[in-house]
């Protein structure tokens, strides 16, 4: 189930930088003539447009990341209500997080 979680964080990650991209594309082509050339890579491929024909096209895929953003943020949480009601249920703790009365106790000095 962590492996699970933290593998949802690396894609909300890697998917919060690819919006980033592309409203800073969106904004820098914004300023630009409707009819001005621009070049866009699709599949590998780098295609020639025209800003008119592009920007709409870069909405739409930020448009579409932030979609699958949201449902990965939700199905985030999920996962971690259901981890967390497991280790609860199963009194378990994990590596670094707060332990018991036990974990107070320190060895004794050696001198």
């Amino acid at each position: 189930m962590r492996v699970d979680c933290n593998q949802y964080i690396t894609k909300i990650n890697e998917l919060e930088v690819e919006i980033r991209e592309h409203n800073l594309v969106i904004s820098s082509l914004q300023n630009l003539e409707p009819t001005r050339k621009c070049f866009r890579l699709v599949g590998g491929v780098l295609v020639e447009r025209t800003v008119q024909e592009v920007l709409p096209a870069v909405k739409r895929n930020r448009d579409g990341i932030n979609s699958v953003l949201s449902q990965l943020s939700t199905t985030l949480t999920a996962k971690e209500k259901e981890m967390s009601a497991f280790a609860t249920k199963h009194k378990l703790q994990f590596k670094g997080e707060a332990e018991g009365p036990e974990s107070s106790k320190t060895a004794p000095k050696q001198t």
